[in-house]
């Protein structure tokens, strides 16, 4: 029988709300949903819960599968994030994308956004310190307002205004660099 605990769901929710960061994560929802014309939340929900279940339980192998160390793959999150950051500060656009297939519901919005190598390393020491149902229970939370939020982009455009959104993009543009950075400076040493 499964042990849930309060507690432990409660840490578990914290612990992942504050690594996945789905409110700073807005302005980008709102330059995906512009540029692709939808935000696909249920997809990009459905896509980030998949991600974050088969990493859960299969993570650990699936790097040494193919021989990758978690620095590097910290690190390939860290260019993506790196790159997302330099088209919000600059204006540009790196991440070009067929106006036909849209893909930026599942990236980078549900991969490296909502579930990047922050999310996945942290859900294999979550696994580690806590019982495998609070962490379902509270990926499951997170996962619910993440939806609300993808589904709320639309009137949190309005809310903010473009000139709102647009300060939102260039201040959260540097916060990425900077969380880049400390990614690069974390796993390389020079």
């Amino acid at each position: 029988m499964p042990h849930f605990s309060f507690k432990e769901i409660v840490s578990v929710s914290l612990i992942l709300f504050a690594i996945i960061d789905i409110l700073g994560s807005i302005p980008i929802i709102i330059q995906l949903r512009q540029r692709e014309g939808v935000i696909q939340s249920e997809k990009a929900t459905l896509v980030a819960g998949a991600l974050m279940i088969v990493f859960l339980f299969l993570g650990d192998g699936i790097l040494r599968l193919f021989g990758i160390d978690f620095a590097s793959f910290a690190l390939a999150g860290a260019i993506i994030i790196f790159l997302m950051g330099m088209e919000m500060v600059l204006g540009i656009h790196l991440f070009h994308s067929n106006p036909e297939v849209k893909t930026g519901s599942i990236v980078p919005l549900a991969f490296p956004l909502i579930v990047g190598a922050g999310t996945m390393t942290t859900l294999l020491s979550l696994r580690a310190a806590y019982a495998l149902p609070n962490v379902l229970v509270g990926i499951l939370l997170n996962l619910l307002f993440v939806y609300i939020v993808l589904k709320s982009s639309n009137w949190l455009e309005r809310k903010l205004g473009q000139n709102g959104t647009e300060v939102l993009r260039k201040v959260f543009g540097v916060i990425l660099l900077a969380i880049a950075i400390k990614l690069f400076k974390t796993h390389v040493s020079i």
